[in-house]
């Protein structure tokens, strides 16, 4: 495994919509397993590919609440329904040091691949929704300050 470089807000990637995934070889389980290890190193809940400069359709989430298990991945997620809505703050690791009030659904379903291709699909509410939506965002070149209500300088812990 190795830790990728996050791409930071103004690099061109992050706004490029990624390619669906069609070859399920052991090279997207080492670039899943790659995305874990960058995303814990910098304490990320989740990571998209483009992140660390790659235009896949991939993602990996570390659901520290617990729902629906606490770490995993999708291959091609799509949200295929919403309900409900909500405000609250988010921040990206592309986009270090700030925070925005974003407005997004409170309940989804997203289908999905797992690395054998098998489509799947999951429910999420609450923060994990939340966190499904920022990291889809990503796979479209959108960051969650396109959709900010309002932005904040990052509290230091």
């Amino acid at each position: 495994m190795a830790i990728r470089k996050i791409r930071t807000d103004g690099d061109p990637i992050l706004r490029k919509k990624s390619k669906v995934v069609s070859n399920y070889s052991d090279r997207l389980k080492v670039l899943i397993e790659d995305m874990y290890e960058t995303m814990d190193i910098a304490y990320g809940v989740g990571l998209a590919a483009p992140q660390v400069g790659i235009l896949k359709r991939i993602i990996v989430i570390d659901n520290r609440d617990g729902e629906n298990g606490n770490r995993f991945y999708m291959i091609n997620p799509e949200i295929i329904e919403k309900e409900g809505e909500e405000v609250s703050l988010e921040g990206c690791l592309s986009v270090p040091g700030k925070q925005g009030s974003v407005k997004r659904a409170k309940d989804v379903k997203v289908r999905y691949n797992d690395l054998s291709g098998e489509e799947k699909i999951m429910e999420a509410e609450d923060f994990l929704a939340r966190i499904l939506q920022h990291e889809i965002d990503h796979l479209d070149g959108i960051l969650y300050t396109d959709k900010a209500i309002e932005m904040f300088e990052a509290e230091s812990e």
